[in-house]
């Protein structure tokens, strides 16, 4: 088993380093290229919803935890900002708190199908953690 936990601070070039982050966790267990892209992909979805609309116009730290057990990865992105007030409706797809930005409003859907499993954990005022769940 192997464990790791990087805060660093909401700003977008910090989308990039959780990226390389993961995949150094990760890389002992010589994912593919799929897998790896994959893992990479979630996280920087996960990391930019934190950025831009956990802490939209301010700056805060985001989490980034991960365990490795065996081939079963489980990591999870967290902020302590201004939460989600409706878990269901912002993961539907096309979905977007920020309707007038060129803001997709995928990012959920995207986790989930790369993900084995996502959980979404919000209180408003509070701040999110998004947990996912990967088998490589």
């Amino acid at each position: 088993m192997n464990e790791m936990t990087v805060s660093f601070l909401s700003v977008s070039e910090n989308e990039a380093f959780a990226r390389t982050v993961i995949a150094a966790f990760i890389a002992p267990l010589d994912p593919t290229v799929t897998l790896l892209n994959e893992v990479k992909t979630a996280v920087s979805e996960a990391v930019t919803n934190a950025i831009v609309h956990g802490y939209e116009n301010t700056q805060g730290m985001v989490t980034m935890h991960a365990i490795l057990d065996g081939r079963k990865l489980t990591l999870s992105v967290s902020d302590v900002g201004c939460g989600i007030a409706d878990i269901e409706q912002a993961m539907v797809p096309t979905y977007s708190s920020k309707p007038h930005e060129e803001r997709s409003g995928i990012g959920f859907t995207v986790m989930q199908s790369f993900m084995d499993k996502l959980d979404v954990v919000s209180q408003p005022q509070k701040g999110t953690c998004v947990m996912m769940e990967k088998q490589l």
